[in-house]
């Protein structure tokens, strides 16, 4: 039997529940069936995998008033019960590892190559936060001649936490691990179009054995249960994923109740290619970066520079390997690129690349729907561009690559600068210095050199301009979810 069918044979039992049964929201310890349901969709044939709640105003206030009901228990809570409470839950993710892996690649349709990590990481993210539990309340100590001030952080409260369809399980970790660490209660609102995998964690929550109501979560649409979460006054901070629109949505919504907020939004990442780098690492990680995941990443690299002196022949290396990547059906281990979100988002993406058409870029690869399915795209490159196209400046969220070029330094740095968008960028040169020059004047939150995405926990994660506000990693969340207090 082949891998790709095992995975298959676990992926149809491992959904039969979802099918059999509506899934539901979780709050207060209980899981709770609300009125109205939704039907999931999988993206690789958009048949159904099962009903989903849909709550309404009413029931997002229920969550909210039970996050705010176990606030001050959770808050008290010996650091060492917590830290213990975290290390469980990693435990059990890792033991379901697999189960959420074949879930979460049947519902968003990412490959299991890739997903198969991602539970792992989402463990990672619990056991890395449970150890810090000691420490976050940690502050500095500040001295005077006639006086000694000292600083330390105290939880802000419940917070809200919106998650995205692209990589659901593991930023829902990256989100609330650091949050019930910092000694938060959490209402959890996942994406409508990838639910599954939250209510695995939620199962997980329960088994573990959290206090009720230190951990809720409420399935529905974001303009409804969401828009509630951002503007209720019982909820002190919202942390969300997603479009940067839907980020100046919330930032309005909880303009009322002042709401701290956390965003990591949308990127129109460069990758910098100067003529002195490793070719063949560099066209590695070019690939990597704008392909993996179906091209759903904030990370990804969707513009490439690549310095004119090298450009044809880069190029040329380029068609060759879009050409031969593997397009297929996600739970297929040798599959690169899965299905689309859905038939919705590919129209998105098929759009941009008539554009991009339109404006008189070449497609030099791809450019339409795979035969496999409604949801399927053919890898893109596009070349012949310039950086005042769409396709240039406007987040497509796909398997598409943007190619232009450059002459000189001043440029490169004119060229990557010159957009609404700062998340993420990446640099491939062997001149120390340009290295130092460029990190100075590339304005990103995150620059990648000579690598590609690599990971790193305490390390400061996020955006400038409108790639997000604040930072997530280490300390850095702690400054989002708790207050820091002077004592003098």
């Amino acid at each position: 039997m082949s891998t790709f069918t095992q995975y298959q044979q676990k992926a149809t039992a491992a959904l039969k529940r979802f099918k059999d049964n509506p899934t539901t929201h979780y709050i207060a310890g209980e899981f709770y069936a609300s009125g109205n349901t939704y039907t999931n969709t999988t993206p690789i044939d958009n048949s159904s995998l099962g009903e989903v709640a849909e709550g309404d105003e009413s029931v997002m206030d229920r969550a909210c008033a039970a996050a705010a009901d176990a606030s001050r228990e959770w808050q008290e809570l010996p650091a060492a019960q917590r830290k213990k409470l975290l290390h469980r839950c990693a435990d059990h993710i890792a033991a379901r590892a697999e189960e959420i892996a074949v879930i979460e690649t049947t519902d968003s349709g990412q490959p299991i190559r890739f997903m198969k990590q991602a539970a792992l990481r989402g463990a990672e993210n619990f056991r890395f936060f449970a150890d810090k539990i000691s420490e976050a309340s940690n502050g500095h100590a500040l001295y005077q001649p006639t006086h000694t001030n000292y600083t330390m952080r105290t939880p802000i409260g419940p917070v809200g936490v919106i998650t995205p369809w692209n990589t659901p399980f593991m930023l829902t970790t990256w989100k609330i691990a650091p949050a019930l660490a910092a000694g938060c209660t959490v209402v959890h609102k996942p994406a409508e179009l990838s639910p599954l995998s939250a209510s695995l964690l939620v199962e997980i929550a329960a088994e573990v054995g959290f206090p009720d109501g230190v951990w809720n979560m409420v399935h529905g649409k974001g303009e409804v249960v969401g828009k509630r979460l951002t503007e209720h006054p019982a909820i002190k901070a919202i942390a969300f994923v997603g479009e940067s629109i839907t980020g100046s949505h919330i930032m309005r919504q909880g303009a009322d109740s002042l709401k701290r907020v956390h965003f990591e939004l949308g990127g129109k990442n460069p990758v910098i290619v100067f003529d002195d780098a490793d070719l063949q690492r560099a066209l590695d990680a070019v690939i990597f970066m704008i392909y993996s995941l179906n091209g759903q990443r904030c990370t990804s690299s969707s513009r490439l520079f690549i310095q004119n002196s090298i450009k044809d022949s880069f190029i040329g290396e380029l068609k060759k390997r879009v050409a031969h990547i593997k397009i297929g059906h996600p739970l297929d281990p040798h599959t690169e690129i899965g299905p689309l979100i859905h038939p919705d988002h590919l129209q998105k993406v098929i759009n941009y690349i008539d554009i991009a058409r339109q404006e008189g870029a070449t497609i030099a690869c791809g450019g339409t729907k795979c035969n496999l399915g409604d949801n399927y795209i053919m890898p893109t490159l596009i070349t012949d561009a310039n950086n005042k196209m769409r396709v240039a400046r406007e987040e497509i969220f796909g398997p598409v690559l943007t190619v232009i070029g450059f002459d000189d330094e001043q440029e490169s740095i004119h060229l990557a600068n010159d957009s609404e968008y700062g998340l993420a960028a990446y640099l491939w040169t062997n001149n120390t210095g340009r290295i130092m020059r460029l990190a100075r004047t590339i304005e990103t939150g995150m620059l990648w050199v000579n690598s590609e995405n690599k990971r790193n926990l305490p390390s400061p994660f996020g955006g400038v301009k409108k790639s997000g506000i604040g930072r997530d990693g280490g300390d850095y969340s702690f400054d989002f979810y708790m207050e820091t207090k002077n004592v003098c």
